[in-house]
């Protein structure tokens, strides 16, 4: 199974950290998000990585070449046009030949999850999304029945989004951790336009398709995207 680490968000809650680098960079236990998160991967067994690029692309391009991490890196540049998940999802496409599973990792998340875990639920289900979901306060929720996509729904403004409408009102609501795993017919599933989310792909294709939860009770999950979250990341690892 090949990876991709989603790093081409220009970080923007976190402005003080970010002004000058990309938040793939900012650090945490004196180390930077990304090498969290390709050091994970590794442990994990992947052997070949992807990373998107925006944000101070030529930071993490080099930050990437200048450091060993024993395993094979690809750089997918978005940096004439920052393409969203799902766009960045499919201008990598080329990078995931053949039909292994693709793991894909937001940059800002610190995790002790056993991705193996999640790797054979997804492969035993045969689903073509397994979306990693924990129980946590947000406003924003995706809501699952027997852990099939059913939906998404914005508390705070009351927009929903509806896979199965059969499905979608006594539906468990869960928040997503930013760790999913497709296979690879999903490029071929893959909208024309440029940028768009993948998010928004799933709850499409939930309405024909196999997407899955994998239920998350990790007791290590953090979004450093957040101030309050970095500083509470960076004392867990100080």
């Amino acid at each position: 199974m090949k990876a991709m680490v989603f790093a081409a968000g220009l970080g923007t809650r976190l402005k003080d950290e970010t002004s000058l680098k990309p938040k793939a960079l900012v650090e945490v236990g004196g180390k930077p998000l990304l090498f969290h998160a390709i050091e994970k991967l590794k442990k994990s067994g992947i052997a070949e990585i992807v990373i998107n690029v925006h944000h101070f692309a030529d930071q993490v391009i080099q930050y990437v070449n200048s450091t060993d991490f024993g395993i094979k890196i690809h750089i997918s540049d978005e940096r004439d046009l920052l393409l969203d998940t799902g766009g960045g999802l499919k201008k990598a496409a080329r990078f995931f030949s053949g039909d292994d599973s693709v793991l894909i990792y937001n940059v800002d998340i610190l995790s002790n999850i056993d991705l193996n875990q999640v790797k054979k639920q997804h492969l035993e289900t045969g689903a073509l999304a397994t979306l990693t979901v924990r129980k946590r306060a947000t406003q924003r929720y995706l809501k699952f029945s027997d852990k099939q996509l059913a939906g998404w729904i914005n508390k705070k403004t009351g927009e929903t989004k509806i896979s199965l409408p059969e499905l979608f009102v006594n539906a468990e609501e869960m928040a997503f951790s930013g760790i999913h795993i497709v296979q690879p017919e999903i490029f071929r599933l893959m909208p024309e336009n440029e940028r768009f989310s993948i998010i928004d792909l799933y709850l499409e294709l939930a309405k024909t398709r196999k997407i899955m939860a994998f239920y998350d009770d990790s007791d290590l999950w953090i979004d450093v995207g957040k101030p309050e979250e970095l500083e509470a990341a960076r004392k867990i690892f100080s």
